[in-house]
């Protein structure tokens, strides 16, 4: 739920913040019954998909070494950090083999890995991760620490509600990947961090102020097309 102003953590208390936790603070009732669905909604799925969930982890298993699940710490409500749950989709280390934004075609991705990508299926996992509060189905994508540094006073605003499995930027950008191929890491984080970032919060602030329950079940419902190949201006 949404803490008083006063309790916000120091760095989240500006101006620019202030005008996105007003528009919140309006929608209490809101924000409660989000919650209630996606604990309601995440149980329900995370019981349907446990054959699905098992058989994935079989085929990772059997088709490189390394751990079932990948666990990488990022950034949710007012700045909490927390281990995010995913299958893991590349080789063991490929963090420290390049950058934390992967690229299409690139070669740190398994062959288990590259079809759980296209179709989201290594991001089922973090239906545990909306039932223990750290996420919601819709918000804003959970940052790594390197990345919410760089954010703005505007930016700090998506930090009033948890991390999501998708958002409006999540479908608008689903082909992310495809526009960072072939840069080096230095640049892919320069691209990221100038010109992806601020143009995916535009869409996540939007996703702020005009915050409802009907927008976000839409935005759920589009993520769904949009994996299965319908194109959004």
């Amino acid at each position: 739920m949404l803490k008083t102003w006063d309790n916000l953590p120091d760095f989240m208390k500006n101006e620019e913040v202030r005008e996105y936790y007003d528009i919140l603070n309006k929608k209490r009732i809101s924000l409660f019954l989000k919650r209630v669905f996606d604990v309601s909604m995440a149980s329900v799925m995370l019981v349907l998909f446990s054959p699905v969930m098992g058989g994935i982890a079989i085929l990772i298993k059997r088709d490189s070494k390394g751990t079932v699940f990948f666990r990488q710490e990022r950034v949710t409500t007012y700045g909490k950090k927390f281990r995010i749950h995913k299958f893991r989709t590349m080789v063991v280390d490929a963090e420290s083999m390049g950058s934390q934004v992967t690229v299409d075609n690139d070669d740190r991705v398994t062959k288990i890995g590259n079809t759980l990508r296209k179709y989201r299926l290594d991001e089922i996992p973090q239906l545990l991760d909306i039932i223990a509060g750290n996420m919601s189905f819709v918000g804003t994508r959970p940052e790594v620490s390197k990345y919410v540094e760089k954010y703005t006073n505007e930016m700090m605003a998506t930090l009033l509600l948890p991390a999501g499995l998708t958002s409006e930027a999540s479908i608008r950008f689903k082909d992310e990947a495809e526009l960072l191929e072939g840069k080096s890491e230095q640049e892919i984080d320069e691209i990221y961090i100038t010109k992806l970032l601020p143009e995916k919060m535009k869409y996540n602030l939007a996703s702020i102020r005009n915050y409802s329950i009907g927008s976000e079940i839409r935005t759920f419902f589009r993520t769904g097309f949009a994996v299965l190949g319908k194109e959004y201006d």
